[in-house]
């Protein structure tokens, strides 16, 4: 399987590490096309304490805990729309935006491919391909919302950055773990299903 992983620039970069480390160890995907906005390098370093200034392949393997010379992920700068992505002749099962800033919603769901980002998002939704849209902002206004809806009615799955709690998560870990699961269940990719609601009641005591 290939898939497109783009990063934008709204709060919650752990949500895009996780997912990627996930992927790169479930042997089910081959190749991960890479991609990230401008901004994320910033966040990274306020959430994460990860320097993604300057990106390199070599770097981002390191952040992901991955050999150095890994094939498994391939970085794609912003401005190159001649990429793999960019292009519906390129087979791919689709593309996941973890997070996505509501700038790139907006985008995507006017038209306006003026990056990879968008064009990839868009390339996904004309050879209807799976698009997973993970937004990270709260509160929502109107114009998100419409933007969501109309996204939404196209067929893209809008899977918010909301926790779940009936797993109880004793950590942060969990609770981000919990949503990156959710994500790779859209692709039917394997991992730990710890966290699946099985319709058992919980005991009181536990």
């Amino acid at each position: 399987m290939e898939l497109t992983v783009a990063i934008t620039g709204a709060s919650g970069t752990i949500y895009a590490e996780r997912v990627l480390q996930l992927l790169a160890a479930s042997g089910a995907v081959k190749t991960i096309n890479l991609i990230m906005s401008g901004v994320v390098p910033t966040v990274a370093q306020v959430e994460l304490g990860v320097n993604l200034k300057e990106p390199t392949q070599e770097k981002i393997n390191v952040w992901l805990g991955l050999e150095k010379d890994s094939k498994l992920i391939r970085y794609w700068r912003l401005d190159n729309l001649a990429a793999k992505p960019s292009s519906g002749s390129n087979k791919q099962a689709g593309m996941i935006i973890v997070p996505c800033s509501m700038g790139t919603l907006g985008a995507i769901a006017s038209g306006a491919g003026t990056n990879l980002i968008h064009r990839a998002a868009d390339v996904c939704m004309k050879e209807q391909r799976k698009l997973i849209i993970v937004p990270r902002e709260t509160p929502f206004n109107a114009i998100h919302l419409e933007n969501m809806l109309k996204l939404s009615r196209l067929g893209v799955c809008i899977l918010p950055a909301s926790p779940s709690f009936y797993h109880r998560p004793k950590t942060i870990d969990d609770m981000v773990n919990h949503l990156c699961y959710r994500i790779l269940d859209q692709f039917d990719i394997p991992h730990s299903r710890k966290t699946q609601w099985t319709g058992e009641e919980v005991s009181d005591n536990e």
